[in-house]
């Protein structure tokens, strides 16, 4: 059965990660907890900026395993308001469910969007 929503995972079109989500998604994406969003990018292939309140930056995904409580203290303590809470990763080839599982369970810690941002490809 699919779930609503809960994390936005954004990523620069024609990516290495795009392709990997697309042909083998993690759990979270393959159950409809995870949305991917392919953006515009740059000329040397980063994500446009996009709106929402960075809460959060990390060189790579496997930071958001390791920094697991990090994550979801950021996103609990970021307070309220409208802008979408944002975990940017700098660059990434690929995400595994190990490294979107923090973020996916921090959603659970506000009433706010949550965007999981790749610039760039690794």
């Amino acid at each position: 059965m699919a779930h609503e929503p809960t994390l936005i995972v954004q990523v620069p079109r024609g990516s290495a990660v795009q392709r990997q989500l697309g042909e083998r998604p993690p759990s979270g994406i393959a159950g409809g907890e995870v949305v991917v969003e392919a953006g515009p990018t740059d000329p040397e292939g980063n994500l446009e900026a996009l709106p929402g309140e960075v809460v959060l930056s990390v060189p790579s995904p496997e930071a958001l395993a390791r920094e697991a409580d990090e994550v979801r203290r950021v996103i609990e303590h970021a307070g309220t308001g409208v802008e979408p809470l944002v975990v940017v990763i700098e660059a990434a080839e690929e995400l595994r469910d190990d490294e979107l599982g923090p973020a996916l369970a921090a959603t659970a810690h506000t009433s706010r969007p949550v965007i999981l941002r790749v610039i760039r490809d690794a």
